[in-house]
């Protein structure tokens, strides 16, 4: 099981390397990518599997050039070799569909018709006919297995996503959420203001934005019920691993950490987080370090000790910011600063704020039920089952991102898992949002620490998916909108992180990265520092993803170019897919909108087999 220590290890020596840090700041079409869901030498460390050995640390010379790779997107036949002629026109009718905005906004009313005029068994067969067959594996493992084959036979592995999602109305989700995430404590002192104004607006259920699905299209939306349900949900992931290992090889299982208990405590963990870290900025300003990126700011202790004391606080804060003083370098940076958050009794007790006043740590809140403890530790475990079935069935775990007021909570206890089982090889993955202000901060700080303790980093990354829904949010409650201002600073954050990652992979050889994008100047910006860093795709390092019935024309030239290559597969029956299916009309409106180019490639592909007397082509493999 997860540990109930939550603590960072203390640092033990600092790498020096140099990094890139010239990330593109190429204007790509903003395409939907930007509201979708869904960083010691190598002979010092244990390697990842997968590591060929050595290589030219980003230095870009001739030798790299002789393993160069290219790979051109605008041949057709290769990028639709997987697909028969009725498929490529299925994907230019779904497409085009999707363009037209009166049928994507009525796109419940019209199939809640369809399925009257059609019968359950007709309208279903239609659905797989369209639609459902476009993005949807099948409907249960068994059914999936025939694509998922095939895409492998054609260089593509595949991301196993159970997408059956509670269909439910908007009252019933803001009920659901005000029920789930306002502890006992806080129920009880309603209209005690001293209470309301302890917790942070960001960090408190709100009801106008208790329904999480509102703006959002690609990510599946979990709402607590009770722990039975969230044991279900832990059930379904299992059986997804297990399809996952049972159908491909290397495959990864994707999951959510809002399914696996109440998400009360992902939020208040979240808000303890958050304050730790802003409390350590807010000291490291005193002493002249405001400004400058999180992990070159150092505390020296003895001015901290001054500073403190002369705010009236009392106590040895040397040895409680240090630990032992022996080994105390007399700096501390974030990481040592996060190990304060230390090993405690009861997970309740993990949530404890700094106050300056009194020199002391005082809980975030007064009181916790016995059953609000048990639900905590629950969360844990579930987690540590899905962990330990995932290595058992050789799959990799994909944890997803979810809203900032939870993605602290889940980001670290998805680090705290990938201390306990990354430790050979990548099996935990961390999705970064890169829409984040903070994104490139959490994205280095998570590298320096595995870096530190010797485990392997591993993350995928995204633009993200909840970006109208977060800046609503932050506008109606009055904290900072966490959002990037644009596509422009969005798309440079993502090329700084992804540049960071690969610059590590470089030079340690014990970081992996998925980029999980649509956009096609990221992948070719990926491709080139590839290039430039001598990292070659049999490394098996950088993976691409791409969701399953979009952008073929990326992932098939990538697999068969020999790229780690993978697709976001969904499956579940039919009519429990409808709002994945329906939210997916919503992504397409504006991805198909804003990029043409899929759609003309689609129509090169079918006049070229016309023309060559291949349309009826069948793939064989």
């Amino acid at each position: 099981m997860i540990k109930n220590k939550l603590i960072f290890a203390k640092k033990k020596t600092k790498t020096e390397t140099t990094r890139s840090t010239s990330a593109s700041t190429s204007a790509a079409h903003p395409d939907q990518d930007v509201s979708r869901s869904r960083t010691e030498d190598d002979s010092a460390r244990p390697e990842c599997p997968g590591h060929t050995g050595q290589r030219n640390g980003g230095s870009g010379t001739a030798s790299t050039a002789v393993n160069e790779i290219s790979v051109d997107f605008e041949q057709t036949q290769e990028a639709y070799k997987s697909k028969d002629s009725l498929e490529l026109l299925r994907s230019l009718v779904v497409f085009k569909l999707c363009s037209y905005d009166f049928l994507v906004d009525k796109n419940k009313e019209i199939m809640d018709l369809g399925r009257k005029v059609l019968g359950r068994r007709g309208f279903d067969q239609f659905m797989k006919m369209t639609f459902y067959g476009q993005f949807v594996a099948g409907e249960d493992h068994r059914a999936i297995k025939p694509l998922i084959q095939k895409n492998q036979a054609f260089g593509v592995g595949s991301v196993l996503d159970y997408s059956v999602e509670e269909d439910i109305s908007q009252e019933e989700a803001e009920q659901k959420e005000m029920d789930s995430c306002v502890s006992a404590a806080e129920k009880q002192s309603i209209g005690k203001q001293a209470c309301q104004d302890h917790r942070e607006r960001k960090y408190k259920a709100h009801k106008q934005f208790g329904d999480r699905r509102g703006g959002v299209t690609a990510a599946r939306t979990y709402f607590y019920a009770d722990e039975a349900k969230c044991d279900q949900h832990m059930e379904t992931f299992i059986k997804c691993i297990k399809a996952s290992g049972g159908s491909s090889m290397d495959g990864f299982s994707a999951i959510k950490m809002t399914a696996l208990g109440r998400p009360q405590f992902l939020l208040q963990f979240s808000e303890v987080l958050v304050k730790w870290r802003r409390f350590f900025n807010f000291l490291a300003a005193q002493q002249g370090q405001d400004g400058m990126e999180a992990l070159e700011q150092r505390l020296e202790l003895k001015q901290l000790q001054e500073f403190l004391t002369k705010l009236g606080a009392k106590g040895d804060f040397y040895g409680w910011f240090s630990g032992r003083k022996a080994e105390s370098s007399g700096t501390i940076d974030m990481l040592d600063w996060n190990s304060l958050i230390d090993d405690r009794t009861k997970i309740s007790d993990l949530l404890v704020v700094p106050n300056v006043e009194l020199g002391e740590l005082e809980p975030l809140l007064g009181t916790f039920t016995s059953e609000e403890e048990k639900q905590m530790k629950r969360m844990l475990q579930r987690m540590d089952v899905l962990a330990k079935y995932a290595v058992e069935n050789g799959v990799r775990l994909m944890v997803d991102a979810e809203q900032t007021y939870f993605q602290p909570a889940i980001s670290r206890l998805t680090l705290e898992m990938q201390r306990l089982y990354n430790k050979e090889k990548p099996v935990i993955f961390n999705t970064f949002q890169c829409y984040l202000k903070e994104a490139y901060d959490n994205v280095t700080m998570d590298v320096e620490l595995s870096r530190r303790e010797g485990w392997c980093f591993a993350a995928k990354l995204v633009r993200g998916a909840y970006m109208y829904q977060e800046r609503e949010r932050a506008k109606e409650i009055g904290y900072e909108d966490p959002i990037n201002p644009d596509y422009e600073s969005t798309n440079w954050m993502y090329h700084r992180c992804l540049d960071y990652v690969l610059d590590e992979i470089a030079l340690n050889g014990n970081a992996n990265v998925m980029v999980a994008s649509h956009n096609e100047d990221t992948v070719k910006h990926t491709l080139r520092r590839m290039n430039e860093l001598g990292l070659l795709p049999t490394e098996n390092k950088v993976y691409f993803g791409q969701l399953l019935g979009m952008c073929d024309q990326i992932s098939f030239p990538l697999g068969q170019a020999g790229f780690p290559v993978y697709k976001y597969v969904p499956y579940g029956p039919v009519n429990e897919v409808m709002p994945y299916l329906s939210r997916r009309a919503q992504e397409n409106r504006g991805f198909m909108k804003g990029a043409q180019k899929e759609r003309e490639l689609l129509w090169k592909e079918l006049k070229r087999r016309v023309a060559s007397g291949d349309l009826l082509y069948r793939p064989a493999y």
